[in-house]
């Protein structure tokens, strides 16, 4: 992996314990990778396995020397301490295909069973992303009035966060992540997943991460109830909205919440 065109803006405070703080990693004479060609199908075609016999295969992956893997974990946690969520969104166009990049990294996933739990809807149309905007602002207004509640509308006031979500119409990519709650066959047969919320919940962290490193800017926006979005988006019985992710360039005059991090020491337990 290749890290250049660190993403500018705001990064956020983060604190680190004495002596934990990142290194700076510069990479220097590495050679450039070649551009990949836009992938559509995978070399082999996927289909449910179940009740199949084990077929292992050789797994070799060639072992990076650790001066560089050490350069590389350095470099990730600081690009990664820059990542924010953002509300704010520039009209400016993204390669389409950047998004889809990211949405085929966020499908290597590990999931139960590997079972793959996830469908990726990009909405494209500005009508549908509308009428998603109308319903999700009517839910979010519901909450906001009192169905959240004191104590996480308390949680929620220093993020600054209401129920208008212009985001949904202004970010030039708009991701809905639907979690298949079981395996529907073309005849209606059905079959249990495992781990469902594990698998997307990992999923989508992955897409975060491969949307940042990316030089993009997201959000994970989940109203409630998201029932609508099934029925808006024609998705099977068998999905349910999991999330949904505006994705884009962070407005000219963006601005976030002043967050403060958790260290390493707050996070991490040695044994």
């Amino acid at each position: 992996m290749v890290f250049s065109g660190r993403p500018s803006g705001p990064p956020g405070r983060l604190f680190t314990a004495a002596g934990a703080g990142p290194q700076k990693a510069v990479f220097r004479g590495r050679p450039e990778r070649a551009t990949l060609p836009a992938m559509t199908t995978s070399p082999k075609s996927w289909s449910p396995v179940h009740g199949e016999p084990y077929r292992p295969v050789p797994y070799r992956p060639a072992r990076i020397p650790a001066a560089e893997s050490l350069a590389r974990a350095a470099e990730l946690r600081e690009r990664m301490a820059e990542r924010r969520t953002v509300r704010r969104f520039a009209p400016d166009p993204v390669p389409e295909q950047v998004v889809r990049d990211a949405i085929a990294c966020a499908a290597t996933a590990p999931s139960g069973a590997h079972q793959q739990p996830w469908t990726f809807v990009l909405v494209k149309d500005p009508e549908v992303r509308q009428r998603i905007r109308a319903a999700a602002e009517a839910e979010e207004r519901l909450s906001y009035d009192g169905r959240l509640g004191e104590e996480w509308l308390t949680a929620l006031r220093p993020l600054g966060t209401d129920e208008v979500k212009p985001h949904l119409t202004d970010a030039p990519h708009l991701i809905v992540v639907f979690q298949q709650r079981y395996w529907l066959g073309p005849d209606g047969a059905r079959r249990k997943h495992y781990y469902v919320d594990e698998s997307v919940g990992i999923a989508v962290g992955m897409l975060l991460s491969a949307l940042h490193l990316s030089g993009l800017a997201a959000l994970v926006h989940t109203p409630s109830p998201m029932g609508f979005l099934r029925e808006e988006l024609g998705r099977p019985v068998n999905e349910k909205a999991f999330a949904v992710i505006p994705v884009g360039y962070p407005a000219a005059d963006c601005e976030v919440p002043d967050l403060v991090r958790k260290t390493l020491a707050q996070v991490l337990v040695e044994h």
